[in-house]
């Protein structure tokens, strides 16, 4: 994008985020994986305009990288920008480990409910258990998955995180995490460019675009 440019439009940032997908297509792949690879592109390219409002994921509680497959998982893997949540499970809580399993975020809620009107109380506690982890953790961060978010990511490396159904910017320098301050107050401020992310309460420090 052109250095003098101040502000982007929504049109202009679906065209460069296309431009990037076509340009990003790798050469001497066998036939076979190119053919998946140009419908995955083609796939992405039509799931873009959802940018605005929006994409459908649906997070795993087992690792910081662990999503449930969507079509619009693709747009992050053709752009190599790695997806990455922090809403975790606390090793160290085996019943509350018990009540979740594997189940991503939708099946949990379905599993709630339907387990809710069981007649066997161990389905009715294993339930209660999982939506008091659901609503001791809305913020959808722990301290667990705050940790493993700054293990799992390399110094000085660019990913995006999900949290509070938003896709915020997030880097790692000096083992710390910052996520991209994009909130219109603070549009004039010159000096906000960056905020640590060290707890899950969401005050953290203001940083420039020089991480100072």
């Amino acid at each position: 994008l052109p250095l003098t440019l101040d502000v982007i439009t929504v049109e202009q940032l679906m065209e460069h985020l296309g431009d990037s997908i076509l340009s990003s297509i790798p050469k001497d792949i066998p036939e076979a994986a190119q053919l998946n690879y140009e419908q995955n592109m083609h796939d992405a390219i039509a799931i873009l305009p959802k940018l605005q409002t929006g994409l459908d994921v649906n997070v795993r509680f087992t690792g910081v990288k662990d999503f449930e497959y969507t079509p619009e998982c693709i747009v992050f893997d053709l752009l190599r920008i790695p997806l990455c949540h922090g809403w975790l499970l606390d090793p160290e809580s085996p019943e509350v480990l018990a009540a979740v399993g594997n189940c991503g975020y939708n099946q949990l809620v379905e599993k709630i409910i339907n387990n809710k009107s069981s007649a066997k109380t161990e389905l009715v506690t294993e339930a209660l258990i999982a939506e008091s982890f659901l609503e001791r953790t809305a913020s959808q961060l722990t301290y667990h998955g705050l940790c493993e978010l700054n293990t799992s990511l390399a110094d000085d490396e660019l990913a995006v995180l999900f949290r509070n159904n938003h896709f915020i910017t997030l880097h790692k320098h000096k083992n710390h995490l910052y996520q991209l301050v994009t909130d219109q107050g603070f549009l004039n401020e010159c000096d906000v460019v960056w905020e640590t992310l060290t707890n899950v309460e969401g005050d953290g420090q203001f940083a420039d675009s020089d991480l100072l």
